[in-house]
């Protein structure tokens, strides 16, 4: 059953037979969303993370080998960032004009132009395959998260210089900053979030995940300083951003890899390559509850979202059956049917 949060103004409203559109006095009425459009992007390669350049209007989207660029209100392709070999993320530092990509392969950054895509500089990390990065806005630092050698490189954003390496108690996935100069991390085969001091680059400390197995995607909400990890058992773990302390636990869809908060509309997204999209309301008084889940599409695992719009944006592709079990390749994968690629738009519903 679906757990409906109202506030009084909204219930005067629907007393008198209102119809209350969605605008920024009611932001909590907005709990339900579906999907609006489907950009055909096509291309090969496959995908992994996804970032939103607000300001700019413009999706940046890991293909294998390369970055392509898409306006997010047309769903066109704008640009091309190549020489990226195993790419996982985009980070982007609005305040610097740049933006860096986590090259797995090659275990490097790129570091390129906000405004024309060129690139600035390739540097080298001190780890085997940068998977998730993170610009950190207070100590202006990028940070990549190293999942073959369970460490993190940290590369100072204006310099371009790797200026430390901190090691961590096992493979790093996605990765949140606070805005204060402190990181979250995910640690997937520690069922634990590591918590970072940027500046010094150490771990203050390892916060357990109560019954989470192999946390992947992590969202925050830095106004209430709390943390949403999003875990292989289909669970999203609430976590206490001050004290570590396990807040809540809901249920949600199989095959998760992502998650993103909407700070003003108290809203949670978790990403499910189940083809759903399970979506999680906050209180102020700290009490959550799962309010939709939204038919997506199978493959739809990792998630972007534009806190402007409140518009998200999910990759998925179609795929043929895996070929049959060799020797060499016991569980071999189902291979992506060509040009299949496309990019899926949810936005809020508007409530009534």
């Amino acid at each position: 059953m679906q757990m409906i949060f109202l506030t009084v103004s909204a219930l005067l409203l629907a007393m008198a037979g209102g119809c209350v559109q969605m605008n920024q006095a009611v932001p909590a009425l907005i709990e339900s969303y579906e999907v609006v459009a489907k950009y055909p992007v096509g291309g090969t390669g496959g995908w992994d993370f996804l970032s939103v350049d607000e300001k700019r209007h413009r999706l940046y989207v890991s293909r294998g080998d390369h970055v392509q660029v898409l306006d997010t209100r047309s769903g066109k392709v704008v640009g091309d960032l190549l020489g990226t070999a195993g790419v996982h993320g985009v980070a982007l530092a609005e305040d610097l004009g740049l933006g860096f990509t986590s090259n797995g392969r090659s275990d490097s950054v790129t570091v390129f132009d906000l405004n024309t895509f060129a690139v600035v500089e390739t540097v080298k990390v001190t780890g085997s395959n940068p998977d998730a990065i993170l610009y950190e806005p207070f100590s202006k630092r990028v940070l990549t998260f190293n999942g073959r050698s369970a460490n993190v490189t940290a590369i100072d954003a204006a310099t371009r210089r790797v200026v430390g390496t901190l090691a961590v108690s096992g493979k790093p996935e996605v990765a949140v900053a606070d805005g204060r100069g402190q990181a979250f991390v995910n640690i997937e085969d520690k069922n634990s979030i590591a918590v970072i001091d940027v500046a010094t680059l150490t771990v203050s400390k390892y916060w357990p995940l109560g019954s989470c197995d192999r946390p992947t995607g992590l969202a925050i909400d830095r106004q209430r300083n709390r943390l949403f990890s999003v875990c292989h058992n289909k669970k999203m773990i609430v976590i206490d951003g001050n004290s570590g302390n396990v807040m809540k636990e809901l249920p949600i869809g199989s095959d998760v890899d992502g998650a993103a908060f909407d700070r003003e509309l108290n809203l949670t997204f978790s990403s499910n390559g189940d083809g759903t999209v399970t979506i999680v309301k906050s209180s102020e008084s700290g009490q959550f509850a799962v309010v939709d889940t939204v038919g997506t599409q199978k493959s739809a695992r990792t998630i972007a979202l534009d806190s402007t719009t409140h518009r998200i944006y999910l990759p998925a592709a179609s795929f043929a059956p895996p070929p049959p079990p060799t020797p060499e390749q016991p569980k071999p994968r189902a291979p992506m049917i060509p040009d299949s690629f496309v990019i899926l738009v949810l936005a809020p519903k508007n409530p009534h």
